[in-house]
């Protein structure tokens, strides 16, 4: 299975980003460890990770300073890397979306709206558009490209 990853964080100059290698993740730590570091080198205080496979799911990770990970999930798995992110979200049937929908309200992006491009928007699409409503949906594109 393909994927697409990227990690922005928000730093004082605005938003910095990378594209996020997962082939070696195993665990959540290994997750969470990406983030941190990514953290660490930009001196971001939010870090999100933004993943997509086949155009099937679409996972959100945030971390705020030293706190636990948030994570939303569009549509479940219990295999591959979507089974990484689903083990942040606990119980939750395959294939339903399942997480925090609320991680991303204090910056433009409600519940309300995230559920609904998790459900209509192909996963590749929904990540841009939140990248866009973020502020950094062209370098989102140029690490897409």
């Amino acid at each position: 299975m393909s994927y697409f990853a990227v990690v922005f964080a928000r730093t004082p100059q605005g938003w910095v980003g990378a594209e996020a290698a997962l082939d070696e993740a195993e665990v959540v730590d290994d997750l969470t460890d990406l983030m941190r570091e990514a953290a660490v080198e930009t001196l971001g205080e939010t870090v999100l990770l933004l993943a997509e496979a086949d155009d099937e799911w679409f996972a959100i990770a945030r971390i705020d300073g030293e706190g636990e990970p948030r994570v939303f999930l569009s549509a479940a798995r219990d295999e591959g890397l979507a089974g990484l992110f689903h083990q942040f979200v606990g119980e939750v049937p395959e294939g339903e979306a399942g997480g925090d929908p609320d991680l991303l309200a204090d910056l433009g992006v409600d519940a309300a709206r995230l559920g609904e491009l998790g459900e209509r928007v192909l996963p590749g699409d929904a990540l841009f558009e939140i990248a866009e409503q973020l502020g950094f949906g062209e370098e989102f594109d140029g690490l897409r490209a």
